[in-house]
């Protein structure tokens, strides 16, 4: 019986299917970065890494919210994005800061005060403003970051 692939690609993948990584992962515990807010944990960053490609994913647990991810599984990251704690110096405890995934010049978008969503330029891994700031997670594996 012939199929008439009207789902597939020149490349022969199909529209709808996600670019499949090479490597079928088998994720260990790696460890964990503490955020502190005046000498006290807020929340941390559980951080999992591949024992095969040594690939890394992370998740967010911030302290009093205990809300359900949409996914199953480790969260997904291009190999071209690290992952980072966005910092907000305009809110104040708990809401200061959100994982977030970067490239290394690049702009995201963040919710600020209000509810105001706002472009932060981002240079060589760092974001480039006055009221926001960053730093990776893969150079803050089981150390606590004072915010």
């Amino acid at each position: 019986m012939m199929m008439q692939e009207l789902n597939r690609t020149e490349s022969g993948e199909g529209i709808m299917s996600v670019h499949q990584e090479t490597c079928k992962h088998e994720t260990v515990y790696f460890g964990v970065t503490n955020i502190n807010y005046e000498k006290k944990t807020i929340g941390s960053v559980d951080i999992w890494r591949c024992v095969k490609c040594k690939k890394i994913f992370c998740e967010e647990k911030q302290l009093g919210i205990e809300s359900i991810v949409d996914y199953v599984g480790m969260p997904k990251i291009d190999k071209d994005q690290k992952w980072a704690v966005l910092l907000c110096n305009l809110r104040k405890h708990k809401e200061k800061w959100k994982l977030v995934k970067i490239r290394k010049d690049d702009e995201i978008q963040h919710e600020c005060l209000d509810e105001k969503v706002i472009k932060l330029k981002i240079n060589d891994f760092k974001i480039q403003d006055e009221k926001h700031w960053n730093f990776l997670i893969e150079n803050s594996v089981n150390k606590a970051v004072e915010i």
